[in-house]
């Protein structure tokens, strides 16, 4: 098992963030490591997290990581992912608002045999209507079983291969594997305050970014997959529209012998804008089919490492 830390100027936190996974790791005797990226932090994080982890006596179970430059949460799960060797992850933000006795928890019910435990945060905290209203939008657009997106999570490490996260889309990490097929599940969970420093995630410019972000993986998961169902569909009712235009063009140049030149330019519009966006979403959707395959041929030599793998580990 893998806690996966991505950390950006939590230094003040190091030393509370190790000493409790040490306490947790040896009360639940957890055969666990922790990876922890530094995101670009300019207060010393990475120094912080080496003497934490060496008075806590993790040194040896403790990959740390840095990025040059801040690049984000998405990033650094990614790349702690990377270099995590258990089998199931658990994604722990670095400021201590939950709990690190709530890892076993989710391990067990990973155990059980859910691909992702996703937390479900209980009690009142900073945000809840905001957060409420998010999450209440998420799972009415994708229909995914689990009531918030943005809490701490378990998952089997097999979730993130092939997927295609972009930048902040960690917070979409349930809707994506939802997607996918992956079985997922919930727990409660309690949010504590912080202890030290500052939320990474202030601002009413988050709200809009989060909103946008809503919208666009929405247009991945529906639109990218099925292209003609928005393109196609759009380009046949635009011709629709200009056929329909030119009727009425045509009963009034004939029927009342009034000709109406802006209409003729008007039914040329509809037309050519609809063939082109029909002609746009049959190339997508070839487009669409080819990336289907690339993500099938993926999948089948992950698996058949995997398989290779096992049958290694029996034969020794």
């Amino acid at each position: 098992m893998s806690v996966i830390v991505p950390a950006y100027n939590e230094a003040d936190n190091m030393v509370e963030l190790f000493a409790e996974l040490a306490a947790t790791f040896e009360a639940g005797r957890l055969d666990a490591e922790v990876v922890l990226v530094d995101d670009g932090s300019s207060d010393g994080t990475l120094d912080a997290a080496r003497d934490a982890s060496g008075a806590a006596g993790l040194s040896d179970r403790t990959t740390l990581l840095r990025h040059s430059r801040n690049r984000g949460k998405t990033e650094a799960l990614q790349t702690a992912a990377s270099a995590a060797a258990g089998e199931f992850l658990v994604l722990f933000d670095a400021d201590l608002q939950h709990d690190t006795d709530e890892i076993p928890r989710f391990i067990d019910k990973l155990d059980e045999g859910a691909d992702l435990i996703a937390g479900r945060k209980v009690g009142k905290y900073e945000k809840r209507f905001i957060s409420g209203v998010y999450n209440r939008l998420a799972r009415v657009i994708f229909r995914v079983p689990a009531r918030d997106m943005n809490a701490m999570k378990a998952f089997r490490a097999e979730v993130l291969e092939g997927m295609r996260l972009r930048h902040d889309w960690h917070r979409y990490l349930v809707v994506l594997a939802h997607a996918e097929g992956y079985l997922v599940d919930e727990i409660d969970i309690e949010l504590r305050p912080r202890r030290h420093g500052s939320s990474k995630y202030s601002g009413s410019w988050r709200i809009v970014v989060g909103m946008l972000d809503l919208v666009s993986v929405w247009v991945q998961l529906v639109f990218a997959r099925k292209p003609m169902l928005f393109f196609g569909v759009t380009g046949l009712a635009l011709i629709g529209a200009g056929a329909l235009t030119g009727l009425v063009a045509l009963v009034l140049r004939f029927g009342f012998q009034q000709g109406f030149r802006p209409l003729l330019t008007l039914v040329t519009l509809l037309v050519v804008s609809g063939l082109l966006l029909f002609v746009l979403g049959f190339l997508a959707e070839m487009m669409a089919g080819l990336r289907s395959e690339v993500e099938e041929l993926r999948r089948d030599r992950g698996e058949s490492r995997r398989s290779s793998s096992s049958t290694v580990t029996d034969d020794e």
